[in-house]
């Protein structure tokens, strides 16, 4: 072996005289307190925990990382927060998170990120029957990542907490996170420049409850058995791409109040409505399949100016619901021909064989505000007395009411694996 050299040693001695320390590790055994180990700890060091039950809450108060091994249980006993940080760059990892009080008064929380915990980092964590999984407030590049996250099942919803709560954040990232059984299972709210990819959100109220946020991005993330799927209010400069809403009650997206954003490449399948867009304007819906929904797209509130272009609606029972007092143009909006929508029940034809329909298709006639009014009609859809009051208000625009009218619509769908959603919805 080599005698070190001088240049080794000089190294060595350079790092000591300028003050480096390096980060220690703690460890907890089963039997032993955590807190007390917390507060003896340094910044920058990590407390590692053995496998075991602790009935403790803990008090984060330096920049450290806490590491479960074995998935360790943490229990807050229902006295407050189980785990309050107020300290940045703090990481919580490997630990399974419980009981934490029931006070929606004093909010608590299985973690609870106070004001100034900046990048925090919490992975791979169990957080269950807590009030709120975790509550994020005024702390910024918040990283929240592959956590099953399960609240108050045996209570009623208004008596739960949200899953992931976030208020007045910067560039938080939600990434890959189970959530259930809470009463939203992501909150936000005044949060800005924000990912959240690839998470689960079921059997809550709503997917997700979004309100006065921008430039934030939505993609990858499934949303079933709730209430809502995706429910955006008062919010702009969005982009919702690639994510799957499906058998929820009300709705799957819902677009409230909403400008200059692009909702692209979602599946929207089973719901009580695919979409429900209201207020909305100079916003860019395409390449979404709409299927089986009971109302395909409840269209209202003077939301125009949209550009809505390449979306499949297929087996809708009631294709669009639109209220509105004029016209309003779907597809490429200009007259020129390609970026129609696709629509089940078109009854035009393509003469000319390029894949579009030679007559408009209009989403509502006549007999379909009828059949708003009296839904009993739906039985009589296909007799030929409805089918010629179809042909009489086309004929005579008198009986012509306002509808989404698309100029020259797609003869087949985009989505060419469009009926396995079917057989999804079938399990």
């Amino acid at each position: 072996m080599k005698p070190p050299t001088a240049r080794w040693i000089a190294a060595l001695l350079g790092l000591l005289l300028s003050g480096a320390t390096w980060a220690a590790t703690w460890r907890v055994k089963p039997g032993e307190a955590i807190q007390p180990v917390l507060d003896r700890a340094a910044a920058g060091d990590v407390v590692e925990i053995e496998r075991a039950f602790h009935d403790e809450s803990l008090r984060v108060t330096k920049p450290l990382t806490l590491r479960g091994l074995d998935r360790p249980t943490l229990s807050g006993g229902r006295r407050g927060d189980t785990i309050r940080v107020t300290a940045p760059d703090v990481r919580i990892e490997g630990l399974i998170v419980r009981d934490s009080g029931h006070s929606l008064k004093d909010q608590h929380a299985g973690i609870y990120l106070q004001p100034g915990s900046h990048r925090a980092v919490v992975k791979d964590c169990e957080l269950v029957y807590n009030l709120f999984g975790l509550w994020i407030e005024k702390a910024d590049d918040v990283r929240v990542e592959r956590n099953n996250i399960t609240g108050l099942r045996d209570l009623n919803t208004s008596q739960r907490g949200n899953g992931v709560q976030l208020y007045n954040t910067q560039g938080a990232r939600i990434l890959g996170n189970r959530i259930s059984f809470v009463r939203d299972a992501l909150y936000v709210d005044v949060s800005h420049h924000a990912e959240f990819k690839d998470n689960e959100l079921h059997h809550s109220r709503y997917g997700t409850h979004y309100m006065n946020s921008y430039y934030n991005l939505w993609e990858g993330n499934d949303s079933h058995h709730n209430r809502g799927g995706l429910a955006l209010m008062e919010v702009r400069d969005q982009t919702v791409r690639n994510n799957r809403t499906w058998a929820n009650t009300d709705h799957g997206i819902m677009l409230r109040t909403l400008q200059d954003s692009v909702i692209e490449g979602n599946v929207v399948v089973g719901n009580g409505r695919g979409f429900f867009i209201y207020d909305v304007e100079y916003a860019t819906l395409r390449n979404n399949l709409v299927l089986d929904n009971a109302v395909g797209v409840h269209l209202s509130a003077g939301s125009t100016r949209n550009t809505v272009q390449g979306n499949d609606f297929i087996g809708n029972r009631e294709q669009v619901r639109y209220v509105g007092s004029r016209d309003e143009a779907w597809g490429d909006g200009k007259g020129s021909r390609g970026q129609g929508n696709h629509w089940s029940n078109y009854q035009g034809w393509d003469r000319d064989g390029d894949g579009l329909g030679d007559l408009p298709y209009e989403a509502n006639d006549v007999v379909d505000r009828l059949q708003y009014q009296h839904p009993a009609m739906a039985l009589l859809s296909g007799s030929p007395a409805v089918q010629a009051l179809r042909v009489l208000g086309q004929q005579f625009p008198v009986l012509r009411v306002p509808s989404v009218v698309d100029a020259a619509p797609r003869m087949t769908p985009q989505h060419r694996d469009w009926s396995t959603w079917r057989d999804k919805l079938a399990q």
